[in-house]
């Protein structure tokens, strides 16, 4: 009996342990590894373990929280939930949702109704109004505190900001979702710059909520619905009554929410979109199904983590089974090998699939796959088509082994793998597809917008006009119109294109570059730090380690990157093709801070770049490190306390934002 009872309590410390990452992987990085299904039977498993063994029940049970999606970095405020944002229960099971409808009914004398709406799988807001006024939108966070995301909430066009004051103050909270065209247009993009793709568009929704610059938040194409509203005092006695209202404020609800006056038409709502949904233009993952009656609401009340009101019946993932008929290998930019299958075309969620990513080598040994293999295939988040097992009743026999390449199916060149990574790469920087993959990361819109598409860079470069970058800049109306399919009108928009990169700005040359791990936002912060192609080149690894969100791996790159003849003379010939190869001069403001090595850490009220451009135009000098040369450190709220510490070991003066705003205005 003890060993049963020891096994049950080892295997309830290991699953809180894999909840508590997954979470971790769900809600603050954004990167599940696994899918909502498999989540929840792991919940299921731990609720039903920890009720058989009371005597191992927790407080801080994931069974007993909410999941948080509070920010670990710097850049975001959190406060205070007025009232506490809860998750919801959930089942696959009609069985069970039928007996959660049984007990509504027995706690009412009267027919009960229910609001049954659609589960968009988005990220939780809520948004408090106060006389008609937005005044704050914090995320769910940990369901007693969230993360102020106001000012890029504002950048929804859906959400009012103020409406005509009807004498009460309320929150109302939903969802924010990215729809599919927005999330397929942002992942291309993510590809085409060889940066990793968002796995679904509900981890592109709360990513992109959590971009610090609104202004990048506002080209990610989010959308909102709205569909819980809470307050003292409110007008309304039902749920779909106060939705109307809401509607008729100009708030964003959703059009598909249907009250039901049986638990039959709940389950026909639920069944019927279970069809549905696979037309939507957006991810909806199940139904919300909850008692409409305000007052009986507040009777049935709340468990420590969910309300015993309302519950949510999830969709099982659709799967499709299809034969697996070869596999590619593609070579990116930066020398990525990644597998790509190729199936018989079979339709799966609205959309024929013909072909599915297997990442990587690891990926295509732990699902054990054989050429002529039958794959179930899936859709993440309802639009990534992926492999998830394979059928191996159905294999045949014989079935081949597929060989992951030894060398590039490009150029021939041995194939490296890094211990520290799952990918291949080739590392011949003469490879013809990095070549052409470095041409159209070049060319991107967030790069240098050049008019030019795959199709242009192959005829190109196949015609010998282009081998490299600094080649685009070299080419003539006579050479274009000499190829086929080019006209008068489509040379001159090229060329036109060609001109207009040349206004762009530092960062996005560096960007545009395609250094590998160095992304969109890594190349703003390099560039803003070093200021210009020529320091940045002349950095030496501890310069670049010094800055606090450069790594190991980040510095290592860029210094083999600058020590290569190759790159140095390309980025000389680019600068003369009238490149912008140095940041924009802000204008100086004084001396004040002249001879003075300043550490910033924490938040802000405005972004740490700004920050750190004040401090520049002051004459002060940002470092990113404590040390006995420090002048001072400016510390917002949550600063790092490694540093705090060492600041106070060295006696290194610690001053406020405000602090530093009057210092510089006093000048």
């Amino acid at each position: 009996m003890n060993d049963k009872r020891n096994k049950a309590k080892e295997q309830i410390e290991w699953l809180r342990q894999e909840i508590e990452r997954h979470n971790r992987d769900y809600y603050v990085k954004n990167s599940p590894t696994i899918s909502d299904f498999e989540f929840d039977m792991m919940m299921n498993d731990l609720a039903a373990l920890e009720k058989a063994y009371p005597e191992f029940a927790s407080a801080d049970s994931p069974t007993n929280r909410v999941g948080s999606d509070l920010s670990t970095a710097e850049g975001f405020k959190s406060y205070p939930h007025k009232y506490p944002m809860l998750s919801l229960g959930n089942t696959y099971s009609i069985a069970e949702l039928e007996g959660f409808c049984n007990r509504i009914a027995t706690s009412s004398s009267e027919n009960v109704s229910y609001c049954c709406e659609l589960k968009f799988d988005g990220t939780a807001i809520c948004l408090s109004y106060i006389n008609g006024k937005l005044k704050r939108a914090l995320t769910r966070g940990d369901g007693t505190n969230g993360d102020d995301v106001t000012a890029n909430v504002k950048t929804i066009s859906s959400i009012p900001t103020s409406i005509t004051d009807d004498g009460f103050d309320f929150e109302i909270r939903g969802e924010i979702y990215m729809p599919f065209d927005s999330f397929e247009r942002l992942n291309k993009e993510k590809i085409d710059s060889s940066e990793v793709p968002f796995a679904n568009p509900r981890n592109a929704a709360a990513g992109s909520l959590k971009t610090l610059d609104p202004k990048e938040v506002r080209k990610r194409g989010l959308q909102c619905v709205l569909y819980h509203i809470i307050g003292e005092n409110l007008p309304f006695s039902s749920h779909s009554e106060a939705i109307r209202w809401a509607a008729s404020k100009g708030f964003p609800v959703s059009e598909f929410s249907r009250v039901c006056k049986s638990t039959a038409e709940v389950v026909s709502y639920i069944e019927e979109w279970d069809v549905k949904r696979k037309s939507l233009p957006f991810a909806t993952d199940g139904v919300v199904i909850k008692t409409d009656d305000l007052a009986l609401q507040k009777k049935l009340g709340y468990t420590a983590k969910s309300p015993r009101w309302a519950t949510a019946y999830k969709f099982k993932p659709e799967e499709a089974l299809t034969k697996l008929l070869s596999i590619d290998y593609q070579i990116g930019r930066t020398g990525a090998i990644t597998p790509v299958a190729n199936l018989e075309p079979v339709r799966l969620s609205g959309t024929v699939v013909k072909r599915a990513s297997l990442h990587n080598s690891d990926q295509m040994e732990a699902l054990d796959i054989r050429i002529g293999d039958y794959v179930y295939v899936e859709k993440g988040g309802e639009i990534i088509p992926k492999i998830t097992r394979v059928e191996t009743s159905k294999r045949e026999a014989g079935a081949v082994h597929p060989h992951f390449p030894e060398k590039c199916p490009s150029c021939g060149s041995m194939l490296v793998k890094d211990e520290d990574e799952a990918r291949h790469y080739c590392n011949n920087e003469l490879c013809p597809m990095r070549i052409k993959g470095r041409f159209l990361h070049f060319v991107s819109r967030k790069a240098m917008n050049i008019n030019a598409g795959e199709a242009t860079i192959e005829q190109l470069y196949d015609n010998g006009l282009i081998k490299s970058l600094p080649d685009l800049y070299s080419l003539t109306a006579d050479q274009l119109i000499s190829l086929d399919g080019w006209k008068e009108k489509s040379v001159n928009n090229f060329l036109e294109s060609i001109s207009e990169s040349k206004k762009v700005p530092f960062f996005r040359v560096l960007y545009a570059l395609g250094l590998r791990h160095i992304g969109e936002t890594t190349a703003k912060m390099l560039a803003s730090h070093f200021g210009s192609m020529e320091s940045l080149s002349r950095a030496t690894k501890e310069e670049l380690l010094a800055i606090d969100e450069i790594g190991e791996t980040i510095a290592a790159s860029l210094s083999a990157y600058f020590m290569e003849n190759g790159h140095i003379e390309m980025i000389h010939r680019l600068k003369a093709a009238g490149l912008q190869m140095e940041t924009e001069k802000r204008e100086k403001l004084s001396n004040l801070l002249e001879g003075q090595s300043i550490v910033i850490s924490g938040n802000f009220s405005v972004s740490r770049e700004e920050i750190k451009a004040l401090i520049t135009a002051h004459s002060g000098k940002n470092t990113g490190s404590v040390s006995s040369k420090t002048s001072f450190l400016l510390a917002g709220e949550k600063p790092g306390p490694e540093k705090i510490r060492k600041a106070e070991t060295l006696g290194i003066k610690i001053i406020s934002e405000e602090e530093f705003y009057s210092l510089i205005n006093n000048n």
